[in-house]
């Protein structure tokens, strides 16, 4: 019997060119089979045409040519460029694979899901760790326990230096660029997530405590200004049943990356999206920003 033919890849336009957009996702896009890239296109045009040329990809001279040139667009920039730019590729009809969080603030991320859901296009979060097998396991094994409490933290020394100290990181802390991961892994596996309170500096160090809609309630502790040898992600849950704890210092996140992809190109050939969408992306805004809120009052 043959094969049914499979769909061609889906051509994707690359914003950004920085080091996340070279070591991730400009590479993981260009490995295929389900996507190809298509082009890149980044303020510095320098930087673009230096992360564009080992795939064969086009530089597009303007994020407008760059809309021309591909079937969907991945953002690797700051929180705040990718708000403004997520809702032009919207008009356009364009399907994104988005950063989180979705914007600098709660406004600017209500308007990228809200022109999301207005042009009815498909959209899927970067949350890495959320695409690794070991993670998908945790979260199974998750949903048959009664959890009651839940202790967590995402740990590193990124901003102390280093390709990922970038200004919009040094600006709003871990609160901003760990928050998201944390907060999404709790609220899939400790149950929604109702409240959030917020104690400390998220440029040093920040603790969360959810309340969760079961009753359930977490610690989560969020810091890249600790100086240790590799990042540190853990989730211990505690329930009348037991516990059960997921720990990313085994993990090969290379392993994120295919599954990704793949999942991606699905979505946008299917056309039925991702749950890990823009309206998740504004739900966990929201959170982060119900914790700075009561931060600043506290």
């Amino acid at each position: 019997m043959r094969r049914p033919p499979q769909p061609p890849p889906v051509r994707v336009g690359l914003v950004g060119a920085g080091p996340w957009a070279r070591a991730m996702h400009a590479r993981s896009l260009a490995a295929g089979p389900e996507t190809a890239l298509a082009a890149v296109w980044a303020r510095r045009p320098e930087a673009a045409r230096e992360t564009a040329a080992p795939y064969g990809a086009e530089v597009a001279a303007s994020f407008d040519a760059l809309l021309d040139l591909c079937e969907a667009v991945a953002f690797a920039v700051p929180p705040a460029v990718q708000a403004e730019l997520a809702v032009r590729a919207a008009r356009a009809g364009k399907p994104m694979l988005l950063e989180k969080p979705l914007g600098p603030d709660l406004a600017s991320a209500r308007a990228v899901a809200d022109a999301v859901a207005h042009h009815g296009v498909v959209t899927q979060l970067v949350l890495t760790k959320r695409y690794h097998p070991a993670t998908r396991a945790f979260l199974r094994r998750a949903r048959e326990l009664t959890v009651t409490g839940a202790r967590s933290c995402y740990l590193h020394g990124a901003f102390l230096g280093g390709d990922l100290a970038t200004g919009w990181r040094l600006e709003h802390g871990a609160l901003l660029d760990l928050g998201p991961h944390l907060l999404d892994l709790l609220d899939a596996a400790a149950g929604p997530i109702a409240t959030v309170r917020a104690a400390g500096d998220p440029r040093r160090w920040i603790e969360l405590t959810c309340e969760h809609t079961n009753g359930a309630v977490s610690q989560a502790s969020l810091s890249g200004a600790v100086p240790l040898p590799r990042a540190r992600t853990q989730v211990e849950l505690y329930g009348p049943g037991g516990s059960l704890s997921y720990d990313t210092a085994g993990l090969d996140h290379e392993e994120c990356w295919p599954v990704v992809r793949r999942e991606f190109a699905a979505a946008v050939r299917s056309g039925s999206g991702h749950p890990l969408d823009a309206r998740h992306g504004l739900r966990i805004q929201g959170l982060l920003h119900q914790a700075l809120g009561r931060h600043r009052d506290g």
